[in-house]
């Protein structure tokens, strides 16, 4: 995989823009873990290999467990490995990141906006959106992971 374009570089100003959002997000009062759980979950969705490599990384320095980690993508079958905060995170993530198909259906906002007040809400869907606008200049441009790029320079 090569990059085609480096769109951070050809286009600073609103690559800042988008880390305006980021850092936003980061000040937002959502527990960091939890947000990379969920950028984590919506790159899966999005198949974007940097962000996948990014935030799975991300998320092992923040401490989280490797048996935590590999269950992200299975998390409805992972039990008590997800709290129930966690689940209902990972469950809004999915329908907002699949919006043409689900339409983000009332049962679905009203699952999450019992475990979140109406900021933290807000702050989430801000946090999957630009989740997603990332994954699709990542997949787009094809933009490297780290591991690619490590696994290169060793061979």
């Amino acid at each position: 995989m090569s990059n085609r374009i480096d769109y951070a570089k050809v286009s600073p100003d609103v690559y800042k823009a988008f880390g305006g959002v980021y850092v936003a997000v980061q000040k937002s009062g959502l527990p960091k873990q939890l947000v990379d759980l969920v950028y984590l979950r919506v790159s899966q969705i999005n198949g974007c290999a940097y962000c996948i490599d990014m935030h799975s990384r991300d998320l092992l320095k923040s401490g989280l467990a490797v048996d935590k980690l590999v269950l992200v993508p299975v998390w409805h079958d992972a039990g008590a490995v997800f709290s129930a905060r966690e689940r209902a995170a990972l469950a809004w993530a999915e329908t907002v990141t699949r919006v043409a198909e689900t339409g983000v259906p009332d049962t679905d906002y009203e699952a999450a906006s019992a475990e979140f007040g109406d900021k933290e809400l807000a702050d989430l869907t801000y946090a999957i959106s630009l989740m997603n606008a990332f994954n699709r200049f990542g997949v787009t441009f094809r933009s490297t992971p780290a591991a690619a790029v490590a696994a290169a320079a060793a061979a």
